[in-house]
């Protein structure tokens, strides 16, 4: 049991067994019950978004008293398995702070579980038909992965990175200035898809292109089983660079000096300043791979911008959009309308046992490695 006073917390692990078996069994069921005893059906469009309100929980959760707040009190519980009733006057431990939580082996479990149980939900949701899969008259003819400065073809390189960071800002016991640490990360050599793309239809056609990286084999040896651009009639040639990538951002946002262009009262300024911090790190991007050369496979589809567009007139152009997919965009709609993880999100339709099946003419998959070589780039000076 958790009861510390001083931080107003007091639950008990049989509030989580009894929050999680509710929340199942409301998937199960395909609806929930609000705090005025309506009923909220978990349907194709919403439905994910109210399991995720319930789950966090946030305050747009329709009943915190009866499903409660499973995801963030699992963390404090974890966090505080040391000293639960705070009779050794012990803090949290890392998986207590968003800052840190991801340090915290314990943070890997708890999220498979939690992920667990969107999936028992995405198990419940009607499979994609062929229809909903295709982009009439669009082809997918050729998929081309080129690294800079590499002659070989659909391969990825790795290496090692050595940079500096500023921790002064960590440090609250030493004088004034810089405090310089140097650390050495996964990088990779920037490279360009190359998607050649065939309009049928005789007039411009506009689609989303979407990009999967997977790993081509199992665990076992095993092939893996499958558990904005303005298209002109014909053939088209789509390229695009890997530092366009929509849910990353540079490395010199990753590790910015936070002190500069930091404003100095709470306000909208602030939250634009935070909102710019947002995004998966551009040097992870891609997995480290080996030295053999990593088998995968990438999986290119192009869908009709006319079902993905979140709303008319929703124009991408906020500072620090550039990694959307991963952080929305600041105070518009998520900007796109299909599911996360579309065309992967559900069961497949029956028979389909591989990617290669599932594959409708507007999807191409691609051989791919990640090659990974063992050196160290000297680093560069950010600050």
């Amino acid at each position: 049991d958790v009861y510390r006073e001083q931080e107003q917390l007091k639950f008990d692990l049989h509030d989580l067994e009894r929050w999680r078996d509710r929340i199942y069994d409301a998937i199960h069921k395909g609806e929930v019950v609000n705090d005025r005893g309506q009923t909220l059906v978990l349907n194709e469009e919403k439905g994910i978004d109210i399991l995720g309100n319930i789950i966090e929980a946030s305050i747009l959760t329709p009943n915190a008293t009866f499903y409660g707040d499973m995801h963030n009190l699992g963390h404090v519980a974890i966090a505080l398995c040391h000293d639960p009733d705070h009779r050794h006057l012990e803090t949290f431990g890392v998986i207590g702070d968003p800052a840190t939580a991801m340090r915290d082996p314990a943070f890997y479990r708890w999220h498979a579980f939690i992920d667990d149980i969107f999936q028992e939900h995405k198990n419940t949701m009607p499979r994609y038909t062929v229809d909903q899969l295709n982009f009439n008259n669009v082809r997918v003819t050729a998929v081309e992965v080129v690294t800079r400065g590499s002659k070989t073809k659909n391969e990825f390189l790795t290496f090692w990175q050595q940079d500096d960071v500023d921790l002064s800002r960590g440090l609250d016991f030493t004088p004034r200035g810089s405090v310089f640490a140097r650390f050495t990360h996964l990088q990779h050599t920037p490279f360009n898809y190359r998607i050649q793309v065939e309009n049928n239809s005789n007039q411009q056609r506009i689609g989303t292109v979407r990009i999967f990286l997977a790993p081509k084999f199992d665990e076992r040896g095993l092939p893996m089983l499958f558990l904005d651009q303005k298209v002109k009639p014909k053939t088209n040639l789509i390229e695009r660079r890997s530092e366009e990538s929509s849910v990353t951002i540079p490395f010199e946002r990753t590790f910015r000096n936070l002190e500069a262009g930091r404003p100095t009262a709470a306000g909208d300024a602030m939250e634009q300043f935070n909102y710019c911090g947002c995004g998966w790190p551009q040097h992870m991007l891609l997995p480290k791979g080996n030295a053999e050369g990593f088998p995968s496979q990438l999986f290119v589809m192009v869908s009709d911008y006319e079902g993905d567009k979140a709303s008319i007139n929703q124009q991408n152009d906020g500072a620090c959009a550039d990694a959307s997919s991963y952080c929305g965009i600041r105070d518009k709609l998520y900007p796109d309308k299909r599911n996360m993880d579309y065309p992967f999100d559900r069961q497949p339709r029956e028979n389909v046992n591989t990617t290669q099946q599932f594959l409708t003419p507007n999807m191409m998959l691609q051989d791919v490695t990640i090659r990974f070589t063992n050196r160290i780039e000297t680093p560069k000076i950010i600050f």
